[in-house]
């Protein structure tokens, strides 16, 4: 049973929120409140773990499993505002706080995950849980290793060490993370552009000499031995992982990560990359070929982008500048919508006004299903500003659970749209740009779609190896052309894109993929390599040169070649170094794998089969982490997924 907290009116976040749909009233947050309402939820949260240890009755699913998972409301609620928001529309007194706050919810689930009373009672369930529902079981499972992975039945001393490694692993991220945002703005003073434009115009930009001044600060950023270098943090912070797998008995700290996930082993992961690796690097050196004849001169690295829009004009008759007009960011989300209605059946409703948004440009939308019954709010949060970090991501406001509804962001640095009401200039997307609106929509989906009846494994809640799936599969409606000529309208004229330009922009896709799977897969190998050091190997490297020297060892092994660096360089790697992907970037391959297979069974079936996509969404889409990944995969395809089809549709095969 949960325990009662004080109810403290002034503070929004200890208050029940009458609000439409429960979402959160951000008129009414104040930056006072966070601290206290921290406070509170943890008093709240270790009163109900030690009601669940002290219950007398015999150890079932309800009075330990569900009621550990129902021990912090207050948590749940506050963590789902107050990290979003850390994110997306940072400041200085946001970063503050989280400084203090990171520290002390760290220590409070090191306590937890230590309680070997909780545990006892845990282990007593799951050694048990023949009578449970999959669901319960999968559950059970995963709350029974998640204490065990973090150190539960390690001798009182290593406990000690395990628990003072969390809280300096989660200060070590978040200081990287500020790091880094820094080193964005402070890219953006220096060249004119945000880290979100550098593929842009590197590929647009005429005059080398200013490709080569932008290449070198994106991919310098975080180490320029300043206040804002990361190096030190990388190094620290892998020691400190080596040493954490190394007390629960594994042999570095990529074998402790992957040791619940799809892939299981470094090696196995290591023996996937490669051959994908090797298939980049020809193709390439084939394209790099035809680059340096138009180029007239060897291609540095500063010059592959801009060779390649040349390159794809040649080949393709078609450039960025043709498209963009049709891309505009309004019309790109009706295209996401549109998919998601064609397929599923969901319907999108925008609530300006009714949900209140934390920023002037965010959009909220209410998805209900085809019958009418509330799917779930979503934000929209598409545009760079100095206060968001890099990137693109999917994050819940609020988990889904039985007779709880999830509310989701979709966060992106797409360019903003101009401000002058006398010339306004609408948000034109590029071709990656779609693609990434695709894809975080369909994190969204995996979200949404979840009929589970547990956070634990509702929606996005499975394997990272598995996770990238759903956003990687919903990349394939941005330009199938039904779709695509429902929402791809020039934004001056109005007219429709032409299908000719549909064609065109469809046959490039694969156009360019030795250079985008290589820095993909080459990011995803240097996450590997360093996470495959032991303790005593990391020992070795001193300084930010020894970072350096490593990168370029495993960049030559691994055959990268001089003129394409990984997509993420160490130093500004926020994915292995405050994403959750620390030896697991691989996943968006691994999963690419399972989407195209996927995919190729949608083209088969027909594109907008009802029956298979009502089979995609009950098979995946609401089961989220219910059942092991690959049960769910052959119960849809009828089979293990085919590995060459991640070459196929890359054309490197």
């Amino acid at each position: 049973m949960l325990t009662a907290c004080k109810q403290t009116p002034e503070n929004i976040f200890l208050q029940e929120w009458d609000t439409p749909y429960g979402t959160a009233p951000f008129s009414k947050i104040t930056i006072d409140q966070y601290r206290p309402a921290f406070d509170a939820g943890l008093a709240q949260q270790k009163a109900n773990i030690q009601a669940i240890v002290d219950n007398p009755e015999a150890p079932t699913f309800d009075n330990t499993i569900l009621a550990f998972e129902d021990a912090s409301p207050i948590l749940d609620k506050l963590e789902g505002v107050f990290f979003n928001l850390s994110e997306s529309d940072s400041t200085p007194e946001m970063q503050a706080i989280e400084e203090e706050v990171q520290p002390l919810i760290t220590e409070a689930s090191n306590e937890i995950m230590m309680n070997e009373a909780l545990f006892a009672r845990v282990k007593a369930v799951f050694e048990q849980s023949e009578g449970l529902t999959r669901e319960q079981q999968m559950v059970v499972k995963k709350i029974y290793e998640s204490f065990l992975r973090n150190g539960v039945g390690l001798e009182p001393e290593a406990k000690k060490r395990f628990a003072e490694i969390n809280v300096r692993l989660a200060t070590l991220s978040q200081k990287f993370g500020q790091n880094l945002l820094a080193e964005n703005n402070a890219f953006k003073e220096a060249t004119g552009i945000t880290v979100s434009e550098y593929y842009d115009f590197m590929g647009s930009c005429e005059d080398r000499a200013k490709r080569e001044q932008v290449f070198k600060a994106y991919s310098s950023r975080g180490n320029h031995g300043d206040e804002h270098d990361n190096n030190a943090i990388v190094l620290e912070t892998l020691r400190l992982r080596a040493e954490m797998a190394e007390l629960l008995g594994y042999p570095n700290f990529a074998s402790y990560q992957l040791s619940n996930k799809m892939a299981g082993t470094p090696e196995t992961v290591d023996n996937f990359l490669q051959p994908i690796m090797d298939a980049a690097m020809r193709g390439a050196k084939a394209q790099m070929k035809e680059m340096e004849k138009i180029a007239g001169h060897k291609i540095q690295a500063w010059d592959w982008s801009y060779y390649a829009e040349q390159l794809r004009a040649q080949k393709y008759a078609l450039d960025e500048s043709q498209t963009k007009p049709y891309f505009q960011a309004d019309s790109v989300m009706k295209g996401v919508f549109t998919a998601a209605s064609r397929i599923y059946g969901l319907q999108f409703e925008e609530v300006t006004g009714e949900v209140e948004v934390y920023e002037p440009s965010v959009h909220a939308y209410k998805i209900t299903d085809a019958d009418g019954s509330l799917i779930g709010i979503f934000y929209r949060d598409y545009f760079v500003r100095p206060t968001k970090r890099g990137g693109a991501w999917m994050n819940n406001f609020r988990e889904q659970k039985a007779g709880v509804r999830p509310i989701i962001v979709n966060v992106c640095n797409f360019p903003a749209p101009g401000t002058d009401p006398t010339d306004a200039q609408p948000s034109l997307l590029t071709i990656d740009n779609v693609q990434t609106a695709f894809h975080e929509f369909g994190h969204a989906l995996h979200g949404f779609l979840s009929q589970c009846h547990y956070t634990t494994v509702s929606g996005t809640s499975v394997a990272r190896d598995f996770v990238e799936m759903f956003s990687q599969f919903n990349e394939n409606f941005a330009f199938v052309p039904e779709i695509l000529t429902n929402y791809a309208n020039n934004c001056r004229t109005g007219e429709p894109i032409p299908a000719e330009l549909v064609e065109k922009v469809r046959k490039s896709l694969t156009f360019n993929q030795g250079f985008m799977t290589g820095e993909l897969c080459a990011a995803s190998i240097l996450d590997m390599k360093w996470h495959e050091l032991s303790s005593a190997q990391l020992a070795q490297f001193t300084d930010a040169q020894s970072v350096r020297d490593f990168e370029t060892k495993v960049c030559a092994e691994m055959g990268l070649i001089d003129e394409i660096i990984p997509r993420y360089r160490t130093t500004y790697f926020i994915h292995i170094m405050g994403s959750g992907y620390s030896a697991g970037y691989y996943g968006y391959l691994w999963s690419e794998v399972l989407a195209v297979d996927a995919w190729e069974k949608f083209k088969a079936d027909g594109i907008f089969n009802k029956e298979t996509a009502t089979l995609f969404r009950k098979t995946f889409l609401e089961k989220g982490g219910s059942e092991e990944p690959m049960v769910l995969y052959k119960q849809f395809r009828g089979a293990e997924p085919d590995p060459s089809a991640l070459m196929r549709a890359r054309g490197l095969n």
